[in-house]
């Protein structure tokens, strides 16, 4: 009960932290925002969209590949419950394995399923979404168009970019379901192995989402877009 308050603890933790450090903090979150306001600033100058529909439909196939993911691991993970005295058998020869009940077997499966389930509802979720960003794109006001202000088109564009930060966060949520999902495994084998890959999960995002090379080469991209920008003006 101790390992599980614990990773339910860090798990949330987490996602508040990360949420509230979008606003504050440099982050991938946050850098990717401003991209995407000037990628639908860019698409209202441009009257040919293709490439623009490529991309999204793109991201949309990513949330697919992994919401058929959960559904065949969720199958993996019901078969599992029937087979639970043979798998208690095979790893019960680990070394250092904790000895569980066959009750608390089926408890640890089912964590696992319900982490799975929620992964399912985020994927379909963020494609829903890339779905929506998709009609946003075909339903752009053209350069050419004048019953459209600056302002409007500004306006457009802030709002657009926001539908694709929900998307992309949905597919974000998703991801890290599948890592949590990664640090209950290891409470198959013993409560503190669990515990600690609880730990090292959380300080792996942190890193990746905070403080990764990915980051640094994007906030380095952004500056010398911005210095070009300067030099032709």
């Amino acid at each position: 009960m101790i390992a599980f308050v614990w990773f339910v603890f860090w798990w949330t933790l987490y996602y508040f932290f990360s949420k509230k450090a979008m606003n504050k903090e440099v982050c991938l979150a946050k850098v990717m925002h401003a991209y995407r306001v000037d990628w639908m600033t860019k698409l209202l100058d441009r009257e040919v969209r293709i490439a623009d529909t490529t991309i999204m439909t793109h991201l949309e196939r990513n949330g697919s590949f992994f919401a058929s993911s959960c559904l065949l691991i969720l199958a993996a993970l019901f078969t599992m419950l029937g087979a639970t005295d043979k798998a208690m058998g095979v790893l019960s020869e680990l070394p250092f394995a904790a000895s569980d009940s066959r009750i608390e077997w089926e408890l640890k499966v089912l964590l696992l399923i319900v982490i799975f389930v929620y992964a399912f509802f985020t994927f379909t979720w963020s494609m829903r979404q890339y779905n929506f960003c998709a009609i946003l794109i075909g339903s752009a006001p053209h350069p050419n168009d004048q019953d459209v202000t600056p302002q409007g088109r500004k306006a457009y564009a802030r709002h657009a970019a926001d539908l694709i930060d929900l998307a992309a966060n949905q597919f974000n949520y998703g991801l890290r379901s599948y890592y949590f999902a990664l640090s209950v495994l290891c409470w198959f084998w013993h409560p503190y192995i669990f515990m600690l890959a609880t730990i090292l999960v959380v300080l792996v995002l942190y890193r990746r989402e905070f403080h990764s090379k990915s980051l640094k080469a994007l906030l380095a991209a952004r500056d010398a877009s911005i210095e070009f920008k300067g030099i032709f003006r």
